[in-house]
């Protein structure tokens, strides 16, 4: 039986084995997904883990997406371009780190109906996934791209990453048509420090979060008159990318499958 696993610190909240484990069982395949809560100095084992075929690929979370890197032997396009890897795969004896976050954004995006091409868009946070939504954003052409963090360090070396973007202070709000949560805050439905009360009404706010359902971001846009999404539908399609990789099939996108995650 082949085992995958998804990686991360915190885990908890994962639900990529519920919903590989679903696919799988669909698909009949003999194989197994679990999640394992990992530290940075145990990173190497677990690589190592996959190179001796005791584990036959990997999806990668939160805080490791860059940290994995060194330990691979390959990187596909996106993940050279975004230095960001949410999955790993073992080929022709290559430990390769593909991207498919970037994939799950934009079905995502498309599936609400929301064309970004021309659109102002402010994003919170520069950890994990946001290398992948900056990519997307500007293959979607967003026409600004406004970004803040509570370390402005971080914020600034995506700048020089990706060039195109405004890195602006912690609490200073532009004008947008979509707003990102990329934030860690929502796990633990943590309240975000920005007053969000005056940006009016018909935006669009996102959290890429989706567990739990709606955290107190998506609440509060609501509260406003605005448009809230969770990142539910970003998380199927990098999982079904990932799965496809991995498999060589691709799992069907149901009713049963949303109400499988609750949706």
């Amino acid at each position: 039986m082949k085992k995958y696993f998804v990686i991360g610190n915190p885990i908890e909240h994962s639900l990529s084995p519920k919903l590989h484990n679903f696919w799988i069982k669909k698909k009949k395949i003999n194989a197994k997904y679990f999640k394992k809560k990992l530290t940075l100095d145990k990173i190497e084992n677990f690589i190592n883990e996959i190179k001796k075929e005791e584990i036959s690929g990997a999806n990668v979370t939160v805080p490791f997406k860059k940290s994995v890197i060194p330990f691979l032997d390959k990187l596909s396009f996106e993940a050279e371009k975004t230095q960001s890897v949410n999955t790993i795969t073992f080929d022709q004896n290559k430990l390769v780190g593909h991207n498919t976050d970037i994939f799950g954004f934009k079905q995502a995006i498309q599936k609400l109906n929301f064309k970004i091409e021309g659109k102002k868009v402010f994003i919170l946070g520069a950890g994990g996934v946001v290398p992948s939504i900056i990519f997307a954003l500007n293959k979607m052409d967003a026409s600004i791209i406004n970004l803040t963090n509570r370390t402005r360090e971080k914020a600034e070396e995506l700048k020089k990453q990706f060039g195109k973007i405004n890195v602006l202070n912690w609490g200073e709000i532009p004008d947008f048509d979509l707003i990102i949560n990329a934030t860690s805050l929502g796990l633990k439905n943590e309240l975000i420090n920005i007053d969000l009360s005056k940006v009016g009404q018909n935006k669009l706010f996102y959290d890429v979060i989706y567990n739990p359902n709606e955290t107190n971001f998506l609440k509060q846009a609501k509260n406003l008159g605005n448009l809230a999404e969770n990142g539910k539908l970003m998380f199927i399609y990098q999982a079904l990318a990932a799965f496809e990789l991995w498999h060589g099939t691709k799992p069907d996108i149901t009713e049963e499958t949303f109400n499988l995650l609750n949706l």
